[in-house]
């Protein structure tokens, strides 16, 4: 890799800035899209299989991508052959040369994952709250959110927590006005346009429309999230049954 590359090969819109004196954000846009967040899963996965010395570890999210890195090993390993440059500078210089390689190739190919849920009743407690700010029956509501195909943006808040994107403005609510001490875990919600899945057991404030009997935050797996940042989320309703049957299988 050469160190350095003209900057203004580099499309308009993607703007690489200094995250305190150890990081660096890649930002690819502006908007909850899902072209640009290809292009963050593109640098993300690009990195963790090339990562350059010195490299840490990458966090994707909506638009854009940090970077984290050891500014030491970083000086260290180019001391001898780029003279008056910062870690800072030599890394945004790895980082500009990337993205005007990355392939398609890099993609990462998409994994769709059923999610099954029990919606409803003590499973989801504000699932009449949701039909009815939206002037919806209930089954309408399971119907709507169940037929919709939701990608993973990122993964944040607690461990294993999804945010996810495509949901349906027809069953957007706002958030409880009063959250709730504590969640159960597997809960699935709405906030706003925004539907998710708690993980673990936590205080929240969004509208509980259901719950899924599967583990999302599995400490002693790595990954330790059983979704990923460009996953593609489809919810499949079950009974309670089977909702109970699936949660003991998973105990």
């Amino acid at each position: 890799m050469s160190l350095l590359i003209d900057a203004s090969k580099l499309e308009h819109n993607i703007l690489i800035e200094p995250f305190g004196d150890s990081a660096i954000v890649v930002r690819f846009g502006n908007k909850i899209d899902s072209t640009i967040h290809q292009k963050v899963q593109m640098l993300a996965n690009y990195l963790e299989k090339h990562p350059f010395p010195g490299y840490i570890e990458c966090v994707p999210a909506y638009t854009n991508v940090t970077v984290y890195y050891h500014p030491f090993i970083i000086y260290e390993s180019y001391k001898q052959t780029i003279n008056n440059l910062s870690p800072s500078a030599l890394v945004k210089s790895f980082l500009e040369e990337i993205i005007e390689q990355l392939e398609e190739e890099e993609k990462r190919e998409n994994c769709i994952v059923e999610i099954p849920v029990c919606y409803g009743g003590e499973y989801g407690p504000d699932i009449e709250t949701v039909a009815k700010h939206n002037h919806l029956t209930v089954d309408q509501v399971i119907d709507i959110h169940s037929n919709g195909e939701y990608r993973v943006y990122m993964i944040g808040f607690a461990p294993g927590f999804p945010f996810l994107g495509g949901m349906s403005e027809k069953i957007a609510a706002p958030r409880r006005v009063t959250p709730r001490h504590l969640i159960s875990a597997g809960s699935v919600g709405i906030a706003g346009v925004q539907t998710g899945i708690y993980p673990i057991a936590t205080p929240g404030g969004w509208q509980l429309i259901g719950q899924t009997p599967l583990k999302l935050f599995l400490p002693n797996k790595n990954p330790p999230s059983l979704l990923q940042a460009g996953d593609i989320v489809k919810f499949v309703p079950i009974s309670e049954q089977e909702f109970l049957y699936q949660k003991e299988e998973t105990e």
